[in-house]
């Protein structure tokens, strides 16, 4: 039997904190220790430049800090490919081509985005770039360059999963069945509060 692609991934804009670890982390090691899957977890270096653009030291040295902290909790190389972002350039391709299939107006309405948005007036001002906008495109790439079908992923990240979703059935129906839908993995613990109560 033929196991089911698990595809998930961190950005690395510092260290992994417990609402990482029970939001998802402790899932992926379940998941990859009930030996049934085939799970990716890739360290979204270019996914995190979008609003680190100013300050891509951060991002390099956080690479190697997200690693860490995978190994830490029990994902193990072994049993699960994790791999860095802007080392698979063809990401980058799909990003493109899928950027076709996708409406301005579709990107900003998407309430992971919007939140987001609001959330980083301070980097942004009054006008979001390109780049940040569009980062659920590139998202969709990265599941869909490696085949994921499972996609664990807190709460907040059902938006992103769901214009994933689009992007496939839209791609599927002008090029043919080419590209599997992928769907969301929730923990048992979907949102822990911060020491910030937010």
């Amino acid at each position: 039997m033929e196991k089911k692609r698990i595809l998930t991934g961190d950005r690395p804009t510092g260290r992994l904190h417990i609402g990482h670890y029970f939001g998802s982390l402790k899932n992926r090691v379940k998941l990859q220790e009930e030996g049934i899957y085939d799970p990716y977890i890739l360290i979204a270096d270019v996914q995190a430049l979008t609003d680190n653009f100013n300050n891509p030291e951060k991002v390099r040295k956080n690479v190697r800090e997200v690693a860490m902290d995978y190994l830490s909790v029990g994902i193990d190389p072994k049993k699960t490919t994790i791999y860095i972002q802007s080392l698979v350039p063809e990401t980058a391709e799909l990003t493109v081509f899928y950027s076709n299939l996708v409406t301005i107006a579709r990107l900003e309405r998407n309430p992971t985005v919007k939140t987001e948005i609001a959330q980083k007036k301070e980097i942004f001002g009054e006008s979001v770039t390109y780049g940040f906008l569009g980062y659920p495109v590139s998202q969709a790439a990265d599941i869909t360059a490696f085949n994921g079908e499972l996609v664990p992923v807190g709460e907040d990240q059902l938006p992103l999963i769901e214009q994933c979703r689009e992007i496939v059935r839209k791609f599927n129906s002008i090029y043919g069945e080419v590209l599997k839908e992928p769907e969301a993995v929730l923990s048992s613990t979907k949102r822990i509060k911060g020491l910030d109560r937010k």
